[in-house]
C-alpha cells in the first residue's frame, strides 16, 4: 500500500532553498546528495581515488561505536509527516537503521547554534532495507526548521525525502499586503487534479518560474467531452486580486482556455481528500458551493497571463479550482491576495 505522505510536500527539496549543512562524515558520498531532486543512479565500473563511485551521502566504516549523522535545513518550517530513507543501489553497504530528530531554529542557524539545540526525536531507531525506499510515517511532529538524520553504525543512503505540512507565517506574510496564497512556501497545496499523465499537477505551484515544460502540469489529450482541472487548497483563507496564468514552454500544447472557481470551507464541512500521486475527489459535494471567479479566459501558446479587471469579487476562499479546456499544459498558477484578517 502507498503511504499517504508521499502526497504531501517534501520539505527537505532543493527548489524550496533545502540544504545538508552538517555531517559527521562523508568519506565516500557527499552529504549534499541526499536531497538531490533527481533519482539516483548506478554507474557500472566507476571508481574514485575513495572507492566506488555511489549516488549519495555514504560513509566510512565505523571500527568503534557510535552512530554516523547528517543535518538537513529544511526549505520551510513544516510538521514532519514521514519521510523516504532511500537506499537505491546501497546493497551490501547501506545502514542497517536509522532514526530521525528535529529541532526549531528561526534564521540562519550556525554550527555552534545547531550543537546546543533541543533536539527531539521524531523516529526511534528503525530498521532500513538495502536498495530500497524506505517509507516511514511519523506522528505528532511539532514545527520544525532541521531535520538530524542518524544511521546505525554507518554506511550510505541514496535520497532523504522528508513529507509534510508547510507551517507559513501568516502574522508576517500579512503586512507584506498582496501575496501568493497558492505558494507551496505560503502552505499552498494542489489537493487533487482530473490527470497528469505528463507533468505533475503539484509544479503549479512550485518556487520560481518553470524551467521547461517537464517542469509544469500537463495532462493527456482529451478524447471525448469534459475539461480538465486542479483543486488548490490556499495556505490561508484569503481574497483573491491577481491571477497569472504561465504557459511558458508549452508552445504546441497549451490550453485554449482557462476558468477559476473558488469556494470556503471549514474543516468541518469535508473537504477534499488525498489520493496516491495527486488525483483526488471531493469527499462531500453537497457542502461545497463553487463560485465564479474568472469566467472563461483564452490562454496563448508560450506566454505569461495576467488577469486583474477580470475577477470578480469574492471575499473569501480556502480552495480554488483551476479549469483548463480541454486539456493541455500550464507551468505555473499564481493566486495573489490578502489572507483574511483572522489568519493574521
Amino acid at each position: 500500500m502507498t503511504a499517504t505522505f508521499l502526497d504531501l510536500v517534501d520539505l527537505a527539496s532543493e527548489r524550496l532553498g533545502a540544504a545538508v549543512v552538517a555531517a559527521n562524515d562523508e568519506f565516500f558520498g557527499s552529504k549534499d546528495n541526499l536531497i538531490k531532486a533527481e533519482a539516483p543512479i548506478w554507474r557500472e565500473g566507476e571508481y574514485t581515488d575513495r572507492g566506488k563511485w555511489m549516488d549519495g551521502w555514504e560513509t566510512r566504516r565505523r571500527r568503534g561505536t557510535g552512530d554516523d549523522w547528517c543535518i538537513v535545513r529544511l526549505g520551510v518550517p513544516g510538521l514532519v509527516r514521514g519521510v523516504d530513507v532511500d537506499t537505491s543501489h546501497f546493497t551490501g553497504n547501506h545502514p542497517e537503521s536509522c532514526a530521525i530528530e528535529v529541532c526549531h531554529l528561526p534564521g540562519v542557524a550556525t554550527g555552534d547554534e545547531l550543537a546546543r539545540a533541543e533536539w527531539r526525536e521524531l523516529l526511534a531507531r528503525t530498521p532500513l532495507a538495502g536498495d530500497s525506499h524506505n517509507l516511514l510515517s511519523i506522528d505528532g511532529a511539532p514545527k520544525a526548521t532541521h531535520l538530524r538524520l542518524r544511521i546505525y553504525p554507518d554506511g550510505g543512503v541514496a535520497r532523504l525525502r522528508v513529507y509534510g505540512d508547510v507551517v507559513a507565517d501568516w502574522a508576517r506574510l500579512g503586512r507584506r499586503g498582496e501575496v501568493d496564497l497558492a505558494a507551496v512556501e505560503h502552505g499552498g497545496v494542489v489537493v487533487a487534479c482530473s490527470d497528469m499523465l505528463f507533468g505533475s499537477c503539484h509544479n503549479l505551484i512550485m518556487p520560481g518560474d518553470a524551467r521547461h515544460m517537464g517542469d509544469g502540469w500537463e495532462t493527456r489529450r482529451r478524447r471525448g467531452p469534459g475539461h480538465d482541472w486542479a483543486i488548490v487548497r490556499l495556505g490561508a483563507p484569503g481574497t483573491i486580486r491577481r491571477v497569472e496564468v504561465d504557459t511558458r514552454y508549452f508552445k504546441g500544447n497549451a490550453p485554449g482556455d482557462c476558468s477559476l472557481e473558488t469556494c470556503s470551507l471549514r474543516p468541518s464541512q469535508g473537504g477534499v481528500r488525498r489520493e496516491a500521486g495527486g488525483t483526488g475527489a471531493w469527499d462531500d459535494q453537497a457542502v461545497v458551493t463553487w463560485q465564479e471567479l474568472l469566467p472563461l479566459a483564452p490562454l496563448q501558446p508560450h506566454a505569461r497571463h495576467t488577469f486583474e479587471d477580470e475577477l470578480k469579487s469574492i471575499d473569501e476562499a480556502t480552495h480554488v479550482r483551476f479549469n483548463i479546456f480541454p486539456d493541455g499544459g500550464v507551468g505555473r498558477l499564481r493566486l495573489f491576495g490578502r489572507p483574511c484578517q483572522s489568519t493574521i
